[in-house]
């Protein structure tokens, strides 16, 4: 394959640079809250989301009759690259996510209600797949969900919701048919302002807020069935593939290493230059190497997707897996070369990298968990890629 852009797509991601420069905001980019900086979750956030969307950079790989552009897979990568570079809100949850699965299996009435409102951002969602008791086996979900004449009541709990306190609708999972595990989840979408909905907050170790969120006789009419009944396992397998890729960005990792790079260049330890380590000089060497690693293997799911059909899942695994163990390798040796003080609280100036070392380091633990963890893409892997058998 060509790991070369066009002219065509450079000169986009031109354009996406000049655009970000003259819309620059510290209230909307941030990178210190790496991979949480993509949530839109702010007034702010999502007036600046609008604006991509009045531009049809919400859009590019839509179909035209809802409003896209038809465009290449590439594009959007270029753009939510350039996005997550700058730590800003990104579009891989509403449009490449929900959106996506609307456009392949809602109904009619959904896509009229909700794909003209994602190009716009004038909607977020929640994404609710794990539970107490399912956290990367989806598949083992409980939440339940009892028909009730034209509708569905739904009693249970998920967990580790991160949008659910800001979000307007609940894209969630549930148990619809108990004697089958795989066959028996269905999709809905619910309003998470239902009086019969309660979130509780959860700190993370990242100082972000993620949820509870606690179903009591919550009613869901037909209409807000996502796709056929007791499809849901494989839309939610669908969807995940898409967020293994796109809510795991390279452009911060490529970032942390170039801050990496940069200390060590330039700083000394009792009297000697830092990039005269050999020991150091082999940990960045193979940092380096594997970063360039990375940005392949992205590429690699971007040409993938870009075939059409299903979205790529051994390319998403092996990206997601490569991609988030690196950035937390990274963040093992930027703390180790900084010494004691990169401990220091991120934003700390007298720190080694202004502290950024000590928030890469709680952030990405959680990369390694979230759109299923580092075990489950391994499994993925060995039975889709490798051939081999499920229990092994």
């Amino acid at each position: 394959m060509d790991f070369e852009f066009s002219p065509a797509q450079l000169a986009f991601r031109d354009e996406v640079e000049q655009y970000l420069d003259a819309n620059d905001d510290p209230d909307v980019f941030d990178v210190t809250r790496e991979n949480m900086a993509q949530i839109v979750d702010t007034p702010k956030r999502r007036a600046f989301m609008a604006k991509l969307g009045e531009k049809g950079w919400l859009g590019i790989t839509w179909p035209k009759e809802w409003g896209g552009q038809e465009g290449d897979g590439v594009y959007e990568y270029l753009l939510n690259e350039a996005l997550a570079a700058r730590g800003g809100p990104q579009i891989g949850k509403g449009v490449g996510i929900i959106g996506k699965t609307i456009l392949a299996h809602g109904n009619e009435k959904m896509k009229q209600e909700f794909l003209p409102k994602i190009l716009r951002n004038e909607v977020e969602f929640a994404v609710g797949y794990s539970e107490p008791d399912a956290g990367s086996d989806a598949a083992s979900m409980r939440l339940k969900a009892t028909r009730d004449g034209d509708g569905w009541r739904l009693n249970g709990q998920k967990t580790w919701t991160t949008s659910a306190h800001f979000a307007e609708w609940y894209w969630v999972g549930a148990r619809t048919d108990p004697e089958s595990k795989h066959h028996g989840i269905t999709l809905f979408l619910v309003p998470l302002d239902h009086p019969n909905i309660t979130i509780n907050g959860i700190w993370t170790m990242g100082d972000e807020r993620t949820n509870d969120v606690f179903f009591d006789d919550v009613f869901v009419h037909d209409d807000y069935v996502v796709g056929e009944l007791n499809h849901g396992f494989q839309y939610i397998s669908e969807a995940l593939d898409l967020e293994r890729f796109t809510m795991f960005t390279f452009s911060p990792i490529e970032q942390r290493l170039d801050l990496l790079c940069d200390y060590v260049a330039n700083e000394t330890r009792d009297g000697k230059p830092l990039k005269d380590d050999p020991v150091i000089r082999q940990r960045i060497a193979q940092l380096v190497t594997q970063g360039e690693v990375a940005r392949v293997l992205g590429l690699k799911v971007v040409a993938a997707s870009m075939k059409g059909g299903a979205p790529p899942t051994t390319e998403s695994s092996e990206y997601k897996l490569f991609a988030t163990e690196l950035s937390k390798r990274l963040a093992d040796a930027s703390m180790d070369i900084g010494g004691p003080g990169a401990q220091l609280r991120v934003h700390t100036e007298e720190a080694p990298m202004e502290g950024r070392s000590e928030s890469t380091y709680r952030y990405t633990v959680i990369d390694t968990i979230g759109g299923g963890s580092s075990e489950i893409q391994k499994n993925i892997i060995a039975r889709r890629a490798l051939g081999l058998p499920k229990n092994f």
